[in-house]
């Protein structure tokens, strides 16, 4: 209670209209839910980041966390503009196979005067549509590469790290698992497909090594923030259309026939992403709390499988243990 009363004396001091539809808020839940209640939070978040920030006196790291997350953000807008947008559509596959993409990196990385890295190209695309006009031949060598990268073995596995070149693509849910068949004394058997190891869950361990932040910010920029529609899929879960008499419609089954029923928890997960995706590291978690107090304690195993949902939903290509 006195950390929350010392939050409103300094929400009021540096915005009175803010503090006073907090208060609102309070007194009336029912008004601000939904979409207005995902609205106030969003608005809340940079005040609360400062004040927790002076409260624990960690106001330089903070900041410096924000700007590792600025730092990254041309990656996620050269991701979704130029390579999804241009690259991927105005070069074919064919026409990708025969382009010679490790000459293509040397000359760009002439003109980006520093060694090749996905952010710097990144960097530069911004830099080169800022004057499109003056900058036609060079964007058009990016697009190639892009294109060589994305749409080729030999450019998927020159960036397999990466997050610049991925695209989504719709899953095989069949043949999730990649298999080879093997003869066991004459009797056909299954075994993992070349190149992919068996991996043993123990307890509540994680069987991958996970990702660093470039990938968490390219996973919270790849959600497309539903509640600003007044909903958040991952949280509430995906529905049928209405039925005629008006009664609450059924949840959709993926084919397996598992409830996309959206978190456990219901965590706001939308309202989190979004905030993440900003540099706003310490509010995006605090959001989180509000529906997940123990996230620290629940985040492998009920994170885990409500990702698995989400990928079943947006068919995203994510290595799933």
């Amino acid at each position: 209670m006195r950390v929350d009363a010392a939050f409103l004396v300094y929400l009021g001091e540096s915005d009175a209209t803010l503090s006073e539809r907090l208060k609102s808020a309070r007194l009336a839940p029912a008004d601000f839910a939904g979409k207005a209640q995902s609205e106030l939070l969003i608005a809340l978040s940079p005040h609360l980041e400062d004040f927790l920030a002076r409260l624990f006196g960690i106001e330089t790291q903070v900041q410096e966390l924000a700007a590792r997350h600025h730092e990254l953000a041309p990656l996620y807008s050269c991701k979704r503009l130029f390579v999804q947008r241009r690259a991927m559509t105005k070069v074919k596959l064919e026409e990708a196979a025969a382009i010679d993409g490790p000459s293509l990196e040397a000359q760009l990385t002439e003109y980006i005067g520093a060694p090749f890295s996905e952010l710097a190209y990144a960097k530069k695309i911004a830099e080169w549509l800022a004057n499109e006009s003056r900058h036609a031949d060079e964007l058009q060598l990016a697009i190639r590469y892009a294109a060589w990268a994305v749409h080729t073995a030999a450019g998927r596995e020159r960036h397999l790290g990466g997050i610049l070149f991925k695209a989504p693509a719709k899953l095989d849910f069949e043949h999730l698992v990649p298999l080879s068949t093997v003869d066991l004394d004459g009797i056909g058997a299954y075994r993992l497909g070349d190149g992919h190891a068996l991996r043993r869950r123990q307890g509540f361990k994680l069987t991958d090594i996970g990702t660093d932040l470039t990938g968490a910010l390219d996973q919270a920029n790849y959600c497309i923030w539903c509640h600003e529609q007044g909903k958040d899929s991952c949280c509430k879960g995906l529905r049928e259309k209405p039925s005629a008499d008006g009664g609450v419609a059924a949840f959709k089954k993926n084919v397996f026939g598992v409830k996309l029923a959206g978190c456990p928890l219901e965590e706001k997960i939308s309202e989190f992403h979004t905030l993440k995706a900003a540099g706003r590291a310490v509010s995006a978690l605090a959001v989180i709390c509000i529906d997940n107090p123990m996230a620290a304690a629940t985040g492998h195993r009920i994170c885990n499988d409500c990702m698995k949902s989400c990928i079943y939903q947006k068919q995203e290509p994510v290595d799933i243990p």
